[in-house]
């Protein structure tokens, strides 16, 4: 990456160019057609937000917003007369126009300042300052700008908080909490993703966080749920769930108040590098199938992550490795042969994160489920026709066969039976 100073200039402004590899990408056929329409009405466009973010760190965006100077209806004339479609309007009262070019989606946003807000919605003004819309963003790193000249613009000195590894509200941290109280969650997520060391945090801003945690009661469970989920595939897992109970925002996310956080830290730890779901780690809190209803209700989980969550508790004492026994991952393996769930297999996986088992996980990850080789027409073949005895004999021959390790075959079963139903 090639990033040079070119100027300081006028208010807080820090100007620097940006040439790398992960920018140049950028420019497909599409995006070259919308910057060029952009300039040719003589309206101003650049990149904002999250994707500025990423190129500087030397990512590439998955996700690119624009913001710019046209009004809405200014943005809908460009795109009408060039015969570009538009989609998804809902977001046209907060300033956002959606094209659709060379099947890319360009979202471009008219340059606001939030007149009026609850919390959870606002009221938006357009503007054509810059500046103002970078200082109602919620924190510095995602308040930039950047040009398609590689131009970055920088008005709270975002970039150096990031080359820092430091998070950081615009300006007063209760005043932006009070704006959208999801940003207390936003603010811990980042920290997660881009902080080098736990617990460095400004006093200001937790007591901003102790201060207004009630206010995310207010903020719609889906909403909580995206972003605790990134917290939890995030680092520092562990600090920022303590953080999480010693600041007040537990209860009002769907967190149990008693939440078990030496059982959750002990989890974090063991399954650090093995990539687990976030409610596998989640899962570490309860104590009760209860609080798992209750943190569906609150946040509305999916079906998925709500059953991996009521298995784990059920089975993260009962089902555990025996590292005496010759083969210790058999009774997982018999768990999962007995079971009739489609995505057994799965969670058994996920409770050998849970329980730290890595060499275990790994041979379970390859391990092919095996086809019982006998069904009730083979008996039927051999004259057994009562239902019930074909249902015994089916049991037994299971037995036999996890026993050896699922090796015998159909004709070693059969010949074992030789004669039962006769």
């Amino acid at each position: 990456m090639l990033l040079s100073r070119v100027l300081t200039s006028c208010r807080r402004l820090t100007t620097m160019r940006l040439q790398s590899p992960e920018f140049q990408a950028l420019f497909t056929e599409g995006l070259q057609t919308l910057t060029g329409l952009f300039t040719q009405e003589k309206h101003e466009l650049r990149i904002a937000g999250g994707a500025v973010r990423d190129l500087l760190l030397g990512k590439q965006p998955h996700d690119i917003d624009f913001a710019t100077t046209a009004t809405p209806e200014q943005m809908k004339d460009i795109f009408l007369k060039a015969g570009i479609r538009m989609i998804n309007n809902k977001g046209e009262k907060h300033g956002t126009v959606t094209a659709r070019i060379n099947d890319q989606n360009f979202e471009v946003t008219t340059l606001r300042v939030d007149l009026k807000t609850d919390g959870r919605h606002a009221e938006v003004q357009f503007t054509t300052d810059w500046e103002q819309d970078a200082e109602r963003r919620d924190l510095t790193i995602n308040s930039m700008f950047l040009g398609f000249d590689g131009t970055l613009y920088d008005y709270f000195n975002g970039y150096e908080d990031l080359k820092k590894n430091c998070i950081r509200f615009v300006g007063d941290p209760a005043k932006r909490i009070k704006e959208d109280y999801l940003r207390i969650l936003r603010y811990l997520r980042f920290f997660g993703k881009i902080a080098d060391k736990a617990g460095v945090h400004s006093p200001a801003t937790l007591d901003a966080i102790r201060d207004n945690a009630s206010g995310l009661s207010g903020i719609s469970g889906e909403r909580i749920w995206v972003e605790l989920k990134k917290i939890l595939e995030g680092r520092h897992v562990t600090h920022l769930m303590q953080l999480i109970y010693e600041l007040g925002v537990a209860p009002h996310v769907g967190l149990p108040e008693d939440g078990n956080l030496e059982e959750f830290a002990r989890v974090c730890s063991q399954a650090e590098h093995l990539s687990p779901k976030p409610m596998t780690l989640l899962s570490a809190l309860f104590s009760h199938p209860d609080i798992v209803q209750k943190l569906d209700l609150r946040l509305k989980i999916s079906k998925e992550e709500k059953n991996l969550a009521l298995f784990i508790l059920k089975e993260r004492r009962e089902l555990r490795v025996d590292h005496t026994d010759r083969e210790p991952l058999k009774p997982f393996q018999d768990y999962i042969i007995d079971s009739r769930e489609s995505d057994i297999q799965k969670k058994v996986c996920e409770l050998l994160k849970y329980q730290g088992e890595e060499r275990l996980l790994k041979e379970m990850e390859s391990w092919t489920l095996p086809r019982f080789p006998i069904s009730g027409h083979d008996l039927r073949r051999l004259g057994i026709s009562s239902g019930k005895e074909i249902g015994r004999i089916l049991l037994e021959l299971r037995q036999q066969w996890k026993e050896s390790g699922y090796r015998c075959d159909k004709e070693e079963l059969l010949n074992s039976i030789q004669g039962k139903g006769s």
